[in-house]
Formats: structure tokens, C-alpha cells, sequence
């Protein structure tokens, strides 16, 4: 079979087509000799047969190599600068109290954007001072837990956000530990939905002035110093997710930077910490060539000396917020293949050409990526190898939706058939965070693989949990 002419050009024909590409994978998921893929020796077939698909199927080992790599390779590049670095996990990628204890025993702290993963953290028993509370719309009762518990830092989002922190604060009488969430006009090479530094968003202060004289930033810092249950400890922001580019997160440190300069010239203080986010980029595809942790650190650390030299300031201590790129390639669903069916379609010419269609047995209830930004995935037959020609295909969900596609793009063997198990990699971040009951499917479980041995650390929803809120039962 030769190359379709209704691949996207960045998509590879195969060479092999039961292959493996290492980057798109954990390091335990390898093919078995017989051609089955598997989990550190623990098959797929196996795997399916004890716990169902879908499954997101969790490779521990290499989730925590991940984790602990992060910490490592930016404890390295500044440490002459500022003695380390605190690397906060983004547990909106994927959190459960298992995944909240394996980062906080590699030495990470926790970033939570909610109550619900504040509830997590603490059922997890994760230091309330390792923990931070993001969030563009804090409530009373998560803001009010946050100081409550001791969170380490809650991170400000608005004017009106910091006015209802010092507001709870002073009617508790305790300090509230706070950073300011700063939009930095860096614009990030990634999709639109995903870019969080640019003006025109929900997230952050602007450092933009706006006819007053000054500016949203300036202000909230201003009103934080001088408010008596309040301690400052510095800024934060994020550019955006799935980021390849070194030049943006150089771009945002440099600012940020600057405007810790700004602050110490108007008010004659320096904030002691500075968080340049996350997002750093992943492997999905062919198209996809990320980055390692250790050349992310050192160009960052290059980038926080000079600029700190040039100002004349102390580095102040740096966090940095990975999630994606821990989560993300640790994991792949694990789905059992069902109907297919051919179609003709017509390129610009009017000649018609082949594309399978194949439909597996989750869909955008367990990733709606792909619906939500067109994130592009990859697929392999996972339950044997196959000598037949690949055919230019497209795995579809079993949703009553046009829109359900799990794999808009992939060459897959032509004898793909009912039963067979395929996997799709890099599911670890944003696929089980998201999702849903949509057509009250139950939602898939998670097991992890950790020295050879398997062990559920979400379960498979059941009909039974669908019903158990539904009063007219």
C-alpha cells in the first residue's frame, strides 16, 4: 500500500507498520516476542481480560522517572543561582491519591486548581505546605479551606480575587500565602485554547498600563504589600500548553524578571519567589520532537542569570509547573476494536481514494482532546503484529457524534478487525482529568504497572454510580 493521498503531510508511512516510536511511549511498554505489546512483561491481552477496556493503562516506573528527572535536572541548572528549584506537579494533567503521593515522594510538591484536588491532596495527606491553589474564580469556601489547611501559596488571579483573599483573611485573622497570577503578552506557539499569556483571556493580571497611570499587576502587587494578612511571596505565569519553543518561556522569565525590577523600584522590595508555569511539550505524533528536561532547565537557567545580572537582582527562587510532560507519555488507553467501514473520499481533483474507518469501544468521553482542540494522536494494534499492507485510517468513538474521533490520522494494518485491542499513547494528562458520562458511558478505570506488578488505582465506573445521583430512581 503506498502513502494516501489523504495523509496530512506531517504523518510517516510506516516502514514497519508494528513498530513502536520509544518518544511517544513509556519506557516499560515494549512488543513481546510473539508480537503482543506489553507493560514491563504484563501483556495487553492480559490487562484486558482482568480489568475491560477501555483502560488507561499507567506505566508507575516510568511516571515517577519522569517526575524525579524534572526535579533533578532543575535542582542542577540553578543551583549556583538561587540553591534549586521548587517543581510543583500540575495536577489538573491527571490526579488520584496514588499519583499525589508518588510525586510528593520524589521530592515535588503539588499544584491544585480546585476543591475537589484540594480534597484529593489531603486525602493523600500531602504536605499542606508543599500545596498550591490556583483557580480565575476561587470561592469563598475554597479560598477560606486553602488558609485554613495552610496551603503554601494561593495564587491570584484578579483585582477582584485578591480584595475577596484579604477580605477572608482578615475575618479569620490568619495570613494568607499569596502570588500573583501576571499575564506576561507572551504568545505561545500552541492552540488558541490552550495559550494563556496573551491579553484577550480570563487568566491573570495585566501588565499592560490601562489610563490610570498604571496597570492591573501593579495595582494588585500594591494592595497585597500593604494588606495586614497578607504575605506576598512573588509573581507567577504561564504562557500556555504542549510548547516546544524554547524562545517563549526565555521570553516570559526575562519579563517577569523586569517586572520584579519595576516592583522593587517603586515599592523598595524584593519578592523573594518567582514561578515561570509550565506546559513544556510532549510527544503525540511524528510531528512532535519535545524537548528533555536537562536542556529545558539549562536555557532557562542561562536566560534567569543574565537577566539577573543586567537588573542587578538576586535570583529569586524559581518553581515551575510540569504536568503534561510527567503525566502524559507514562500512560496509553488501551480500547478493544468493533465495526469498520470503508469509504471513498474525493480529493480536490474528484479522484476518489480509500480511508478506513474504525470504531473502538470508548471515544470522547475518555478524550476529548481532540474534539476540544483537534489534538492529533497516533494508534498501534496492540494485541498481535501483522504482516498486511497499512491502510490510511481513522479510530472513531462510539458516541452519537459525527465529531467522536479518537485518531483523525493513522496507517493502520489493513486486517485490523473486531476484537482486536488497540493502544493509543500519550493519554496520561488531560484524558481522564476530562472525562465524561457523555451517552452515560461509565468511566474507564486506571491501572498502574509498577515492577512487573499490575493494580487498579481508579476503577471502572459502574451503571450503578451513573444512577446513584439520579433522584427519580
Amino acid at each position: 500500500m503506498a502513502v494516501s493521498p489523504l495523509a496530512p503531510q506531517w504523518l510517516q508511512f510506516p516502514e514497519n507498520i508494528n513498530a513502536l516510536r520509544d518518544i511517544e511511549w513509556a519506557s516499560g511498554v515494549s512488543r513481546e516476542a510473539g508480537g503482543e505489546l506489553s507493560v514491563q512483561g504484563i501483556s495487553v491481552s492480559k490487562l484486558a481480560e482482568e480489568f475491560g477496556t477501555p483502560l488507561f493503562v499507567l506505566d508507575e516506573n516510568d511516571f515517577r522517572a519522569r517526575a524525579a528527572g524534572f526535579k533533578t535536572a532543575f535542582d542542577e541548572a540553578f543551583k549556583d543561582l538561587c540553591g534549586g528549584v521548587d517543581v510543583y506537579y500540575a495536577g489538573k494533567a491527571f490526579l488520584c491519591t496514588e499519583v499525589a503521593r508518588w510525586v510528593t515522594a520524589e521530592g515535588l510538591r503539588l499544584d491544585t486548581c480546585s476543591g475537589g484536588e484540594l480534597a484529593v491532596a489531603s486525602a493523600a495527606k500531602v504536605p499542606a505546605a508543599n500545596l498550591s491553589l490556583h483557580g480565575n474564580n476561587k470561592s469563598a469556601a475554597e479560598i477560606t479551606r486553602a488558609i485554613e489547611m495552610g496551603v503554601g501559596r494561593l495564587v491570584i488571579d484578579s483585582l477582584d480575587e485578591l480584595e475577596r483573599v484579604i477580605s477572608i483573611a482578615d475575618a479569620m485573622g490568619q495570613t494568607a500565602q499569596v502570588m500573583l497570577r501576571i499575564t506576561p503578552g507572551v504568545h505561545a506557539s500552541t492552540h488558541e485554547a490552550i495559550a494563556t499569556a496573551h491579553e484577550d483571556q480570563k487568566f491573570g493580571l495585566s501588565i499592560l498600563e490601562d489610563g490610570t497611570g498604571s496597570s492591573p499587576a501593579l495595582r494588585a502587587v500594591a494592595g497585597a504589600l500593604a494588606a495586614k494578612n497578607i504575605n506576598l511571596l512573588g509573581l507567577h505565569a504561564h504562557i500556555g500548553s504542549q510548547i516546544f519553543e524554547a524562545e517563549g518561556f526565555a521570553m516570559v522569565a526575562r519579563t517577569m524578571l523586569g517586572l520584579l525590577h519595576k516592583i522593587r523600584e517603586i515599592h523598595g522590595v524584593q519578592l523573594p519567589e518567582l514561578d515561570l508555569g509550565g506546559g513544556y511539550g510532549i510527544a503525540y505524533t511524528s510531528e512532535d520532537q519535545p524537548s528533555t528536561p536537562a536542556k529545558l532547565a539549562g536555557q532557562m537557567a542561562q536566560v534567569v542569570s543574565e537577566t539577573c545580572k543586567e537588573l542587578e537582582l538576586e535570583c529569586p527562587r524559581i518553581s515551575i509547573e510540569p504536568g503534561r510532560a510527567i503525566a502524559g507519555p507514562s500512560t496509553f488507553t488501551l480500547y478493544e476494536a468493533g465495526v469498520r467501514k470503508d469509504v471513498q473520499v474525493e480529493d480536490a481533483s474528484g479522484t476518489l481514494h480509500p480511508r478506513r474507518y474504525i470504531s473502538v469501544d470508548g471515544g470522547m468521553s475518555d478524550n476529548p482532546r481532540p474534539v476540544l482542540y483537534d489534538a492529533q494522536y497516533t494508534a498501534v494494534l496492540a494485541s498481535r503484529m501483522t504482516q498486511n499492507d497499512a491502510i490510511i485510517s481513522r479510530v472513531v468513538g462510539k458516541h452519537c457524534e459525527s465529531g467522536d474521533i479518537v485518531v483523525k490520522d493513522v496507517y493502520l494494518p489493513e486486517d485490523v478487525a473486531a476484537g482486536d485491542l488497540l493502544a493509543v499513547p500519550a493519554t496520561g494528562a488531560y484524558c481522564w482529568a476530562l472525562s465524561s458520562n457523555y451517552n452515560y458511558l461509565t468511566r474507564p478505570a486506571v491501572v498502574a504497572v509498577r515492577d512487573g506488578q499490575a493494580r487498579l488505582i481508579v476503577r471502572r465506573e459502574t451503571e450503578t454510580d451513573l444512577l446513584a445521583r439520579d433522584m427519580g430512581v
